[in-house]
């Protein structure tokens, strides 16, 4: 890898570059899906290549090759140039890069389990399983899982000096069961760990086998089913508590995108569009009550958002994006850092070689309070208790925002009561955080992974992460039906 990189860097120089980065890339991704005891599916995808990235005349180029023929790495790199030069004809201003320390270093992927070393037979076996404890009820008409395992090898360096290498591996698994009410009418899904791809992160197999996937199977199985039959949540103002992984998706798209420099700049705004956190508000701006402090740290271990550096080489970091309530940082890069008067910390990442970097989530989270869960709910007289996403809407500002949920459970006088369908919530992003009073403690706190984020243009997905746990907000507006 270190050769082909330096021939890369090599080649760059020598057609003009002023300064090139590179990166070998290698990525097995292998999969397994069971839907209603059958495997339905089963991929294992290999790429590899090597992405070139140049100044040239001031101006950014880019340029990919996956055969690492040297033949073929030097025209990559020649190319990269001619596509700086062509876009030096049209730029704005020079390319200005804030400094970074060149770092030497050889990371391995630190797992207790390989996943890849477990059995497809043993992966296939525990999914049927699960199939099989969901398997009771009529109405459960669909029983979905999967099993996904990750390993990538990155080499990283560049003209300044770096030559690093990382190793990561990843592992995630999730099952689902939807209910379907006997004259069609209604459909209901529960899902564990949480919707949407399940949970992952960058643990071994280790973290297949905490989930425990076959002991929860029967429950979210009964409670689609009781779903059928609940009534619909009601419209009206009530206290809300949000259950982890819920709160990792509030905090994913209301303040995870906005926080994005690029975005902020308007150098990016395909898929989530761009921010209202414009530069002005930077140490300026309430963006939630004093019980909201909110981080970005890709240095917790096991998260999707960690690593050691990024696609620039720059150090993973842990930065203060909300304290006390308080807007206070932004994800940026060499590049948008300056703009803002500081460093970059260190979020530049890309899905492939063959994309260019740009900013991403690290592991976006709410730190810990000090309520419990049942102490949360014990001190509220009339709301409710939101559990796992199904359904999310915000604007291209991530400003308003709507979310629906696959159950809810109503609080009565400080007591769990009974369960509604179709429930959702809505409100302005400032305004949801400022309502916030408790947050759970650190040792209710899960680190969630969210491995399919997407962004940029051509689309790149990234896999990030939000550490939560459950938290409460006041007079939140929810349901869109009477009782």
């Amino acid at each position: 890898m270190e050769d082909l990189t330096q021939l890369a860097l090599e080649a760059a120089q020598d057609a003009g570059a002023s300064y090139a980065d590179a990166r070998f890339v290698r990525q097995h991704d292998e999969t397994v899906h069971v839907k209603n005891g059958s495997v339905t599916g089963l991929s294992s995808r290999r790429d590899q290549g090597i992405g070139i990235r140049v100044i040239t005349e001031g101006a950014w180029g880019f340029a990919s090759t996956t055969s690492l023929q040297p033949d073929a790495i030097r025209q990559a790199a020649k190319l990269a140039v001619r596509i700086a030069r062509a876009s030096a004809t049209a730029k704005q201003r020079e390319v200005e890069l804030s400094p970074v320390e060149p770092a030497r270093a050889r990371l391995k992927a630190d797992v207790r389990k390989d996943p890849f070393e477990v059995p497809l037979e043993e992966r296939i076996a525990l999914l049927m399983d699960c199939d099989q404890a969901m398997h009771g009820p009529s109405e459960i008409k669909v029983r979905t899982g999967f099993i996904r395992a990750l390993r990538e090898e990155k080499h990283f360096a560049s003209t300044e000096g770096a030559d690093i290498t990382q190793e990561r591996i990843e592992t995630g698994a999730g099952i689902d069961a939807r209910a379907v009410a006997p004259d069609g009418s209604d459909t209901q899904v529960r899902s564990y760990p949480s919707s949407h791809g399940g949970n992952m992160g960058a643990r071994g197999w280790e973290m297949v086998e905490e989930m425990d996937l076959p002991e929860h199977a029967e429950r979210i199985a009964g409670e689609a089913v009781e779903l059928l039959e609940a009534p619909h949540c009601p419209a009206g103002e009530r206290d809300i508590i949000l259950e982890g992984s819920q709160l990792a998706l509030q905090v994913h798209e209301s303040c995870g995108h906005p926080i994005e420099l690029d975005r902020v700049l308007g150098m990016e705004a395909s898929f989530a569009g761009t921010s209202f956190l414009t530069t002005d508000k930077l140490n300026n701006f309430r963006y939630g009550s004093d019980a909201v402090n909110i981080v970005a740290d890709a240095t917790v271990p096991g998260g999707l958002g960690s690593f050691a550096y990024d696609d620039e080489g720059v150090p993973g970091q842990r930065t203060d994006i909300v304290r006390e309530g308080q807007f206070v940082g932004y994800l940026s890069s060499r590049e948008t850092a300056p703009t803002i008067g500081r460093t970059s910390s260190g979020t530049m990442r890309a899905d492939g070689a063959n994309r260019l970097p740009i900013i991403r989530m690290t592991n976006i989270n709410l730190e810990p309070g000090d309520w419990g869960l049942d102490e949360m709910i014990a001190d509220t007289q009339d709301g409710l208790y939101l559990l796992t996403n199904t359904s999310w809407s915000i604007d291209d500002k991530r400003l308003n925002f709507q979310f629906g949920t696959q159950q809810a459970i109503e609080i009565k006088d400080g007591s769990l009561g009974r369960v509604y369908k179709n429930a959702t919530y809505a409100a302005i992003t400032p305004e949801f955080w400022g309502k916030c009073d408790a947050v759970g403690k650190r040792e209710e706190w899960v680190l969630w992974g969210v491995p399919n984020c997407g962004k940029g243009e051509p689309m790149q997905t990234a896999r990030v992460g939000h550490g939560t746990s459950a938290a409460r907000f006041r007079k939140i507006s929810v349901g869109v039906m009477k009782e």
